[in-house]
Order: C-alpha cells, then structure tokens, then sequence
C-alpha cells in the first residue's frame, strides 16, 4: 500500500498527563531518521519539553511541535500537554490536526482517566487512535484494558494487535490484518517471527472480532464473513482508514515509547490511515487556500510567531493574507518549528505547520486567505474557565508598565490566562486553569521578562448591610477666617431587600437645602458607604434627605458633601451593621466513584448542596451543583483533583450575597479589607 501524496498530515499526540506522549514523540522523530539520537524526557534530552518549566515540573506544559518524514510522506507531530493546567494551550491546535493518536497507560484501573480526552475528540469530530503504551510493564490482560475503555468512547475500539507473551513479560505482538508475528527490540525494528502454535486459536478469533466490528459499517465485508468468504488485505485496510477517518471506529495498537517498540507499526498505521488534511479544512468550514492561525509564541528567539496549518496550498514569504474581515496584511518570514528550535524557510507546503513572522494583527483563532480571497471565519472558541486567581504586585511601581507588557505576551500565547484589575479589591489578578498552571506562568514571566511579582492569595469582595432603619443628623462647621464652612443635613436610612442596591430620595421642602447642594450630600453619602463601619463598601440601603439647613455666606458644595459623609457615617454605625459575603454557584464534574469523598469535602467549606445528576453522555460520571462562600473557592481545584485522580473539575458563578455569621464576622473584622 502507498501512502498519501497530498501535503503534510498533521498528527496529535493526546493523553492522561504521565501517560508517555513526548517520550512517544521523541521515538517517533528518532525511528523516523529525523533526530540522530534518542532523548529522554527524564534526562531532559528530548525535543520536547525542552523550556525550563517543563523541565523543572518533569512534564509538558505547552505544546510541542515537531516535523518527520517518513517513507516518502511528511508528517507535523502536535504533543499537546497531557495536565488540564495547559489544557486550553492545546485546544485550538488539535482543531487543525488530521489524526490524534491517545496515548494511555495499560492499567485498567487507570482507564477512567482517558475519558476527558476522549470526550474532547468526540465532540470536535477529529478521528482518533489509542496507543497503549508502557506494554513491557503491563502485568494484566489487554481485553480487561479494552473492556475498561470501552464504556470511556462513543465508538468502538478495534484492536489491530494482540500481544505475545514470554512468561509475565509481553515481548512481541501478531498483527491481526496481517497474521503476522513479530519479536520486540530495543531501539530497531521488530523482528518477523513464525506465528507459534498456541496463538493461532487465539490470533483468529481476535481477528474474526476485528473483522466483525469492521463489517458494522461495511455491508460488503458482512456478507463476506456470513459466506466464509475470505476478505482481501485490500477490503480490510481499506475500511481501517475509512471508517477510521470517519470516527466510526478507534483503531488500538500498543507498544513501548521508551524502548521503541511497536513505534514503526505506528508510523505505518499513520501513513495508511491518518486523514488527508482536505477532509480537515472541510470539518473546519475551510474553502480554497488558507491558514489557520492556532497558537501565538513569544518563547522564539525570532520574536513573536504566529503558528498556522496551511491549507489547500502553499504559502511563501512575503505573500498576501487576507483576513476574514477582509483586511489584507503581508507574511513575514516563515519558520519550521523542530521542539525549542526554529529554522528560516522559503515557504511552507499544503499541510505543513509554520511560523508566520511580522503579522502582528492576527491572534491566535484567526484564519487568513493565502491566495488574496477572505475565508469564511473561523467559529469563536469559547474561553476557558479560569477559576484561580492570585493577586499580583511589583515593589517597584516603575515596574508596572514592564509588567502589564508581560501579562500581555503571556496572555497573548495562552488562552487559559487573563488578567486584569478587579474593581472591588482594587488587586491586579492573574486568572489561570489552575494552581500549577499559574505556578508556571509566573516563573515564565520571571524568566523572560525579568519580572519578579509578589503573590498572594485574592481578597474577598466582602460588602455590608443594615438590620434597622435610623434617623441621623450631620453638620459641618469650620471657621478659618474669611468665608467658613457650613453644611448642615438630616437624612434617614433603611434596609432594602438583597440585592436592590443603593437609592437616594429627596424630601427637602421650603428651601432648607438649595438644590445645588443636594446633589453634593448624595456624593457625601456614596463617599461613606465606600467603607462601612467594618471597613467594607455597604450595599442595599435606602437614604432619604428629609430636613437640613444652611448659611448664605458659608455654605458650598463642599460643606454639604462632608456634612451628608459625616450624617451617614454616624447612621451606619447606629443601624445594626453587618456584613455579607458572595456566594458561587458551582458546578463540579467528576467521576462517579468520587462524589462521596467530593460532597464531603465541599460541605466542610461551607458547601450547600444543590443535586447530584449523571453526566450526560459520559460513563459512571456524574454533575455536583451547589452553593458555596466565594472565600472557600481557594485551593478547591486542587482539592478536586486530588479526590479523583485528577478528573474533576468545576465552574464556578457569582449567585448573592449571604449574611456572615457572627463567628466568622469576627473573623474577618480583624483583618484588613485588602488582606480579607
């Protein structure tokens, strides 16, 4: 069989965080000829994860590009980072790609960690392959493995192999297409061995099986199977890569990444069965020659790249883009991108993954014409919920603009950060997925911008109230020569219900406060209500100003604006304060077998449990709605992932205000606003 001839395939590597995917990647490039040794991710020797983060943490925390030939064919390698910290640094890549292969662990116990990924493929519609890797420590059965991962995906999985066995150990494999056996070695390709005796039953039942799910989407083979008839090598391979493209099936090989085994029957399956990057552009809606930009990179030391997939044509530099918009720009330079290192191309294929240099523009999500015609966009991606946040300063206030100059970069090159400033606290927040995730940016923003921040957890937006309604008088008199000061004004104050607000009335009568000056005591009162009695801004309370005098020479905007601060101030702290806090709605996610251990974990944080319902569409997975003190959403996703092996995740929404209790008011009344 040959392989395809229409431009680059572009192929993702996606998994469980741990599950092997850059060690994966790293003998693909090294059986393909493409790398001249074979690294290792623990040596920090690999393509991959070769930035100081990824080195530190011992594992990916961005996405790694990488380009190979193999048997005449080109393939763009897209290792995504397997942890849901850098989930969202992945997304808009593996939109583009043809093919993802899901790297797994052999474990069965560890099946339910596949799910998530899983889903993801599903509901993009990219067609995918598992590849169960670590074989050589696999110490149950391959059925048990795929009969715990088949409730986790929506189509069949179809195992190509079965795997042969000396002892306790798997040293070998018979591919079930082709009834052949071959022999496992280290680092070179496997050896054909005779297809011993004991495994013929077993190798021709599997296959029977194989054929059989294969024949659910081929009536042809069906009928072939029911006559005995035997299919041809050309039938079978064929509806591998057919139904493969089409997500009806999900073709399962296994071997060993950091031994090299079973890597070259991978790269053959990729060569036969990964789609053709036209079926690609019409999943993405892409007519005629265009570039999907996915990702921005400021890591490069050719400044900052734009990273697309070319589609339905070549691109060269200097060439003309037009956006969506139709907005014309010109491409800079063009890079291939081998890991960290980049190198200066003439042009990039059909197919391949470039970076575009000097189109500053365009972001990431955008897509451009490449032949001087405006592409239908691209759909909006929906942001990622970035539930943590940490509150960030410099000590330099010189430093600000350098640093809001990096947040801007880092943000720029990963949709799973965002910043800002939050009005009620007054802090410079950094958003993230989670605390790793945040942990990472901030040593990255140290070490390419040279910005160090202090970080600390983000105050609580916490508000005040009124239990009773409270007449109170407030003058100001200041007499310092010349014109003096006077203001003199009797408002009255009452509760309103959660949520209303603030309302200022007037009930002035007769001229006892001009009506210029009215204006100043509502501004006098708002100035008093931006801090309350226990220092926080208070909410919900009606002012009515009912009686107040004045004097023809003294009085002035100013007088009345302290004299309506000073009266409300006083009434405050007569009308039974108290305070309130916010409270999320939070909508959690998690395996079934979880959901105790997560349940109970939230009701000690305050938690006010709303309902459990299944997930639907997802195995043995259930959703967990509650209420819960905006104050205890610290640290909760890391809670969650280390309740239920990392799986579970939450959204969280502001809902109301609720009333502190007296034990907790007491609390926080000793700290500072900024430090609550």
């Amino acid at each position: 069989m040959k392989g395809h001839g229409n431009g680059t395939r572009a192929v993702a590597l996606v998994g469980p965080a741990g599950a092997g995917k850059t060690s994966l990647a790293e003998s693909l490039l090294f059986a393909a000829g493409a790398i001249p040794r074979l690294g290792a991710v623990s040596a920090g020797s690999s393509v991959g994860d070769a930035s100081p983060e990824a080195r530190a943490r011992g594992g990916s925390t961005e996405l790694n590009l990488m380009n190979f030939g193999w048997m005449g064919d080109r393939f763009a390698l897209i290792d995504a980072p397997g942890s849901t910290g850098f989930a969202a640094d992945a997304e808009r890549a593996l939109s583009v790609a043809d093919l993802a292969i899901v790297v797994v662990d052999p474990d069965p116990a560890r099946a339910a960690l596949v799910e998530p990924t899983l889903r993801q493929l599903e509901a993009m519609r990219l067609p995918h392959a598992l590849f169960v890797n670590k074989i050589d420590q696999a110490r149950g059965h391959i059925q048990d493995l795929l009969e715990a991962l088949q409730p986790e995906s929506e189509a069949a999985l179809v195992a190509r192999q079965i795997p042969i066995r000396a002892g306790e150990k798997i040293d070998g494999f018979v591919d079930l297409a082709l009834e052949r056996a071959y022999h496992y070695r280290p680092g070179q390709p496997s050896e054909p061995i005779p297809l011993a005796a004991d495994l013929r039953d077993v190798e021709a039942s599997a296959r029977f099986h194989m054929l059989e799910q294969l024949a659910d989407h081929d009536d042809v083979l069906l009928e072939q199977l029911l006559t005995d008839e035997v299919p041809s090598l050309d039938t079978i391979f064929g509806d591998i890569a057919r139904e493969t493209a089409a997500g009806l099936i999900v073709p399962v090989l296994f071997g060993s990444a950091i031994n090299g085994f079973g890597v070259r029957r991978l790269l053959k399956m990729l060569r036969h069965d990964t789609p053709d990057p036209a079926l690609t552009a019409e999943r993405l809606g892409i007519e005629g020659p265009a570039a999907q930009i996915f990702k921005v990179s400021h890591g490069s030391s050719v400044g900052r790249l734009a990273l697309a997939r070319l589609f339905g044509g070549p691109l060269a530099e200097g060439a003309d883009l037009r956006g969506c918009d139709g907005r014309a720009t010109r491409a800079g330079s063009l890079f291939a991108v081998q890991g960290a290192n980049t190198a200066k191309i003439a042009g990039g294929q059909a197919g391949d993954i470039v970076g575009i240099a000097k189109i500053d523009a365009l972001q990431a999500g955008d897509r451009v014409g490449t032949n001087g015609k405006a592409p239908a966009a691209a759909p909006a991606a929906d942001p990622p919920v970035c539930n943590c946040a940490v509150a960030i300063g410099v000590s330099d206030h010189k430093d600000e603009v350098r640093l809001s100059g990096a947040l801007n970069r880092l943000v720029e090159e990963d949709p799973g950060l965002h910043w800002g400033t939050d009005e009620a606290t007054r802090q410079t927040l950094l958003h993230g997925l989670n605390d790793e995730h945040l942990n990472t940016a901030l040593a990255r923003l140290k070490r390419r911008y040279g910005v160090a921040v202090s970080v600390q957890k983000p105050s609580v937006a916490y508000k005040e109230t009124i239990r009773k309604p409270v007449r109170q008088h407030g003058r100001h008199k200041k007499q310092s020569g010349g014109h003096g000061q006077f203001g003199d004004v009797i408002i009255e104050i009452r509760p309103l219900e959660r949520g209303e607000g603030f309302r200022f009335e007037d009930r002035i009568t007769g001229g006892a406060i001009p009506r210029q000056w009215i204006p100043a005591v509502e501004a006098g009162v708002r100035d008093a209500m931006a801090q309350g009695p226990h220092g926080f801004p208070v909410v919900d309370v009606a002012v009515t100003l009912v009686d107040g005098s004045y004097h023809s020479v003294d009085s002035s905007e100013l007088a009345f604006r302290t004299a309506g601060r000073i009266a409300m101030a006083e009434a405050l702290a007569g009308a039974a304060p108290y305070l309130l806090e916010p409270v999320s709605h939070v909508t959690i996610w998690a395996p079934g077998s979880a959901v105790s251990r997560i349940t109970s974990a939230v009701s000690s944080r305050r938690g006010q449990m709303l309902g459990v319902t299944p997930r639907e569409g997802w195995s043995r997975w259930d959703v967990i709605e509650l209420l819960l003190p905006e104050g205890e959403l610290h640290g909760l996703e890391a809670e969650l992932r280390s309740l239920s092996q990392g799986l579970a995740s939450y959204e969280a929404h502001f809902d109301h205000l609720a009333e502190v209790t007296a034990k907790l008011a007491g609390t926080i009344a000793q700290r500072t606003p900024e430090m609550a």
